[in-house]
């Protein structure tokens, strides 16, 4: 197991923390500072990735703030009540594979809902973590999106987990190309209040757990 630093930084805008991300991008690749996994929870925000069709996904009428980005990916939206981790790593030789290193990211997620008795797993095809919505339609509910950016093989960006989640602010795009239905969140699969507090510790020790930092 590789040292890594975890920072929790509260209620960050995503401007800020974006560019915090940037700067230890930068410090990473110099080897100034260890591997960081940054926890945030970001005002509301909607970001576009790298792929040519995001901007379409963005419904007319949305009021809520645009910013086009580095990661890969789609649109997405960030606000309260969502987790967002964003694992800052220098990949070293036996680990640069961009495909791994996103299952890594989801077996983090799985992991820690497992602690909490909810079962999510992968949805063939997609990207991200995935339950079966309590009986539901649409019956397979997505409640991690993901989306990553490397830089001289330092990963930033990374994962966003519904955790109390307004839903209702899915509707104002197609989330990473869906329909806005299929986003839940972990309070509304397991009918009780979670808050991040409750998710943060438990992310931080899986995602190390899976990417071999601790």
């Amino acid at each position: 197991m590789k040292p890594w630093l975890v920072e929790e930084l509260g209620r960050r805008s995503y401007a800020e923390t974006l560019d915090f991300q940037r700067a230890l991008v930068e410090k990473r690749q110099r080897g100034d500072v260890p591997d960081t996994l940054l926890l945030v929870e970001h005002e509301d925000v909607i970001t576009l990735g790298r792929r040519r069709t995001s901007p379409d996904n963005v419904h007319a009428g949305n009021t809520i703030p645009v910013v086009e980005i580095e990661r890969g990916g789609d649109v997405t939206y960030h606000g309260p009540g969502q987790l967002v981790a964003y694992p800052i790593v220098q990949l070293e030789d036996d680990e640069r594979d961009l495909h791994l290193y996103l299952r890594h990211l989801e077996d983090g997620v799985i992991a820690t809902l497992a602690e909490l008795d909810l079962v999510a797993d992968r949805e063939p095809g997609y990207t991200g973590v995935w339950t079966s919505g309590r009986g539901l339609v649409p019956a397979r509910r997505k409640l991690a999106s993901m989306g990553i950016a490397v830089r001289r093989w330092v990963t930033y960006h990374g994962l966003a987990l519904n955790v109390s989640t307004d839903l209702s602010k899915f509707r104002v795009m197609n989330p990473c190309g869906l329909e806005a239905q299929v986003m839940t969140s972990v309070s509304r699969e397991l009918d009780r209040a979670v808050t991040l507090e409750e998710i943060a510790p438990r992310l931080a020790h899986h995602l190390g757990v899976a990417l071999g930092r601790e």
